[in-house]
């Protein structure tokens, strides 16, 4: 384990260093947007998300059967984080008034079926759990 922690932070440092490497060109404009946009996801992260998401998985606990939790939790971390990364094309960020080809697709509809395919997920592993859990306790019960 500990090998396996070392070469993974070996990658990390060294993924970090060549991140550094190709901003070598950056105008300090640039560097100091780097640093915000930076700043923002820590802070988009501990201040909405993370909260967001342990508020959802509290809720969840106290309102669902217990079969149904992981596979909800693990939903709820996915679907927040794909919100997060959907974020940009959802406001229309990046799109030009005279340019048809960028932003041209239905992000709103794409965000919504992938939010329906984790719910599903999420309820057809709770269902796979619950009838394990009975299929255990029939066996245990002959």
């Amino acid at each position: 384990m500990r090998a396996a922690r070392f070469i993974m932070g070996a990658i990390g440092v060294g993924l970090g260093l060549w991140g550094l490497w190709l901003m070598r060109d950056f105008t300090g404009q640039q560097v100091v947007s780097t640093g915000v946009w930076l700043a923002g996801g820590i802070l988009v992260h501990d201040a909405v998300l993370a909260p967001v998401t342990v508020g959802l998985g509290v809720l969840a606990s106290r309102l669902l059967p217990g079969h149904f939790r992981a596979a909800t939790s693990v939903a709820f971390l996915l679907w927040a984080t794909l919100t997060v990364v959907f974020l940009p094309v959802l406001s229309g960020q990046g799109g030009k008034p005279g340019n048809d080809s960028i932003l041209n697709r239905p992000y709103l509809a794409s965000w919504l079926v992938l939010t329906g395919v984790l719910a599903g997920a999420a309820i057809i592993a709770g269902l796979r759990r619950r009838a394990r859990a009975s299929g255990a306790a029939a066996t245990a019960e002959d």
